[in-house]
């Protein structure tokens, strides 16, 4: 399978607000491959000659040795970041494989609950039957393949804006229009095409693996091991359930690629006492501990003791997991937050920040003002940092870096995890 620069991530519609809150080594003498659009170098940090081929994703994956001990290893070459090639099989080994966070309980929590969105190329609608059944579906109708749902609320069928084609939300076909005199039909035959869908703690997944049968209901437990692995009981016994409730979302558009955001992220708070000036002085970031998981790193920090007698955002500890290959889970204080990282092409993606918080504060609009607004801060600094990567691995004085041994752990666990599944035919 193949895809083009034009694939992209669609987050699922925003789930109606609970409250309406303001927007506010391998040798240094390797080969590093390139696209011909960025210079390549053949030495670090210099090379004399440029990349002989574009697209050579075996040979930008050959770039990168999972196998070589963290304190003598290089990064992924920048390639990883730029070439539309790469991007492109990141769809097929990696977003189309496996489960995907699409969205929350919160939207599909009532019978006839629907929500839409987009997954690469594929089109899907997650809903709950009548009877309380959780389902998903390719959004496609089956007569001339319009778009059949939109948004998200509530139906108690699905009825294509097209030619009127009408599916319950178990997917069968209900009503085909003026097919007077079709022949060899059976709409047993034409219902919509399923997916599996699952959900764990709050969250919504779906898996789009064309390999993978069809299972439609998968149990928690189930989906909790395959996602989660070992992580999942520790998450579980970390605050990550049912029990908050949903605030908002917010979204940013970013001009790097989706592993800069994911890379930023997973530095071990590298970065946090020189880029965030308001968030390192609320952290004891000499308490700063990485554990590391099958598909999951669970990076940990203890607060500072709050200045005033103001509730405290923070709360007495900080648990940042990151779940391969593109969801973060933020649990601190009475907050919980998420992002998910969806790629829009090899030098720009979209972050959708939900955010949850426990019942006891749903009433304190200050406190949730000012704190939305302390995450908005640190996330434009984020955005500011990420974008300014993005230019310098697009430059030619760029190809690979190091890692810091004792912080970076978790981003090195990263890459190696991404290698092995794009290595996987």
């Amino acid at each position: 399978m193949s895809f083009g620069v034009a694939l992209f991530l669609r987050s699922p519609e925003p789930i109606p607000k609970t409250l309406n809150w303001r927007s506010y080594s391998p040798s240094p003498n390797r080969r590093l491959q390139i696209s011909p659009v960025y210079v390549s170098y053949s030495t670090l940090p210099f090379a004399k000659d440029r990349a002989s081929g574009a697209g050579d994703v075996r040979r930008m994956l050959e770039d990168f040795d999972p196998t070589i001990p963290l304190p003598e290893a290089l990064t992924p070459p920048s390639s990883w970041y730029t070439d539309p090639s790469f991007f492109a099989l990141e769809f097929e080994r990696v977003f189309f494989r496996g489960w995907q966070v699409v969205g929350y309980i919160e939207q599909v929590k009532s019978p006839n609950d629907f929500f839409t969105g987009r997954l690469g190329n594929v089109e899907f609608v997650v809903c709950r039957d009548a009877s309380g059944e959780l389902y998903a579906f390719h959004n496609v109708c089956r007569h001339h393949a319009s778009i059949l749902a939109s948004g998200s609320g509530q139906r108690s069928c699905f009825e294509c804006p097209y030619h009127g084609w009408t599916y319950g939300l178990d997917g069968q076909l209900l009503r085909a229009t003026r097919i007077t005199g079709i022949k060899n039909f059976n709409k047993n035959d034409f219902g919509l095409l399923p997916l599996n869908v699952a959900s764990w703690g709050p969250f919504v997944l779906i898996n789009v693996d064309k390999n993978m049968p069809i299972k439609q209901k998968v149990s928690s437990d189930v989906v909790g091991n395959d996602w989660l692995g070992s992580a999942s009981q520790i998450l579980s016994a970390n605050g990550i359930d049912t029990s908050l409730e949903y605030v908002c979302r917010r979204k940013y558009t970013i001009e790097c690629n989706w592993k800069v955001f994911c890379d930023n992220y997973l530095d071990g708070g590298y970065h946090v006492v020189y880029a965030h000036g308001g968030l390192s002085s609320g952290l004891k970031l000499d308490s700063y501990t990485t554990r590391i998981y099958e598909k999951v790193s669970i990076q940990s920090c203890e607060s500072a003791p709050a200045e005033s007698n103001d509730l405290d955002r923070l709360g007495s500890k900080a648990l940042y997991a990151f779940v391969y290959p593109n969801f973060m889970i933020n649990r601190y204080g009475p907050w919980m937050d998420t992002n998910l990282a969806l790629p829009l092409g090899p030098n720009k993606c979209q972050v959708i920040f939900d955010y949850f918080l426990d019942s006891s504060m749903l009433n304190d609009e200050e406190f949730i003002e000012r704190s939305l607004k302390e995450s908005e801060t640190v996330q434009m600094e984020d955005v500011t940092l990420c974008e300014g990567v993005q230019k310098g691995l697009e430059s030619p004085a760029y190809c690979s870096g190091r890692y810091a041994p004792s912080i970076e752990m978790a981003m090195h666990h990263f890459h190696c995890l991404h290698h092995a599944c794009l290595r996987d035919e």
